[in-house]
């Protein structure tokens, strides 16, 4: 449960539907976004059954540059092998677990829900610097702004039943998190950014804590958080509390590359 949380929270929002042995999310509107457009949950096996779901997958995101499959520890071995030799490209990331109360005392600060438009508008400016950051580190062109809007379409596609809160100093919003209380009683926080302005003052701790205990409130009990295994937020969830739990992995591939 603890595992599929995050891949069922990627999908809230999106068309999603079984075949050929896998399942299918889908938004034609969200083309270039890999959240809004992957196949997860895969039990395909044997050659003519990976073969069969391959083709399908072909077919289903003919509107997107590229098909994005999501494994976990329950993914048959057979197929990740197969999108290995096959060249997909692989990031890890890494599912972690509190199961128990966050060890730290927060500092108190303005944490409100987004409930209106303007809300939302400030949550999208930052999601723009949060994405000219990422870019930056990835060599991609920081001043292109299409895949953090898109981001932030998508990510208000969830709400509800995913919440967001904006931390605010000053009357400005300054950072952000969600919490979801999850399907079968394990809850995930997720998208957790403070500006660079205001970091190192306990603001992200303070936006973890509202979101855990939003999640717990609404009959969550053990909550997930994912974090990029070489990047260094995992120790600071670690000392939170947070148990790793397990790797998941991402595949993706240039859909006119594709076999």
């Amino acid at each position: 449960r603890a595992v599929e949380v995050n891949w069922r929270n990627l999908a809230l929002g999106h068309d999603v539907f079984d075949a050929d042995g896998a399942t299918f999310v889908r938004n034609v509107a969200l083309r270039g976004i890999y959240d809004a457009k992957f196949v997860f949950r895969i039990r395909a096996s044997q050659p003519h059954d990976i073969e069969q779901l391959l083709g399908r997958a072909v077919r289903e995101y003919t509107h997107a540059p590229r098909l994005t499959f999501r494994v976990d520890p329950s993914t048959p071995p057979q197929f990740e092998a197969r999108l290995a030799l096959d060249g997909y490209e692989r990031e890890e990331a890494l599912v972690m677990l509190l199961d128990g109360q966050l060890r730290r005392a927060t500092r108190d600060f303005d944490i409100r829900p987004i409930e209106d438009e303007a809300a939302w508008r400030a949550y999208t400016g930052l999601k723009c610097v949060g994405w000219s950051e990422h870019a930056g580190r990835r060599s991609r062109d920081p001043e292109d702004m299409t895949t953090a809007f898109g981001l932030a379409s998508s990510n208000r596609l969830k709400c509800p039943p995913v919440r967001y809160v904006l931390a605010y100093e000053g009357g400005r919003a300054i950072g952000y998190c969600n919490a979801w209380e999850g399907p079968d009683g394990v809850g995930q926080v997720e998208d957790l950014f403070v500006h660079p302005n205001h970091r190192r003052r306990g603001i992200a701790t303070a936006l973890i804590h509202e979101c855990v205990a939003s999640a717990r409130r609404r009959g969550a009990g053990p909550v997930v958080i994912v974090a990029d295994p070489t990047d260094t937020p995992k120790q600071a969830y670690a000392a939170l509390g947070w148990q790793p739990l397990a790797i998941v992995r991402q595949y993706g591939k240039e859909l006119a590359a594709h076999g």
